[in-house]
């Protein structure tokens, strides 16, 4: 598995797996409206704040992952996405990410990583738990989602 760097010419690629408002706001939060507009997610990799990040395997598009600087000394992982639900429970998404900390640990001043997380998506918390990532009880906040209360938790990992 390899991280590339994600282009604007991608960017139809993830209009493309997206495909419910479930999925939609699962993978994106409120920040995306659905359908998934190809301009909106250029405008999204176009922040200065933002990294992102084609997931290769085999020579094929598979995922995606953004890298947010939150500040000089922490990062969020945004967006993780393992496109296939084929592929998904095979180990992909904990190889993602632990190659997005590797991306991560290559700037010293980073000392922390963070991410949120939908606590029903409870394999996505199963793996950041399995890297090192710590629930943050007192972040948790909940979203909605048509008419559906969605609890988010917050977890970070100290960098090393």
């Amino acid at each position: 598995m390899l991280l590339v760097p994600f282009r604007d010419e991608n960017a139809p690629q993830i209009c493309d797996w997206i495909k419910s408002a479930r999925d939609n706001f699962l993978w994106g939060g409120p920040a995306f409206e659905f359908p998934l507009q190809v301009d909106k997610v250029r405008e999204h990799i176009a922040k200065k704040e933002v990294t992102p990040y084609l997931v290769m395997h085999d020579g094929i598009a598979v995922g995606y992952i953004d890298i947010y600087q939150v500040s000089k000394s922490e990062v969020r992982l945004c967006r993780v996405l393992i496109a296939d639900t084929s592929a998904r429970g095979q180990g992909l998404g904990k190889q993602l990410v632990s190659l997005a900390l590797d991306v991560v640990s290559e700037d010293p001043k980073i000392r922390t990583a963070s991410l949120a997380v939908f606590a029903h998506n409870e394999a996505a918390v199963r793996c950041y738990k399995s890297l090192g990532f710590e629930l943050l009880p007192d972040e948790t906040k909940t979203r909605e989602f048509q008419g559906e209360e969605w609890t988010l938790y917050r977890m970070t990992k100290q960098i090393a």
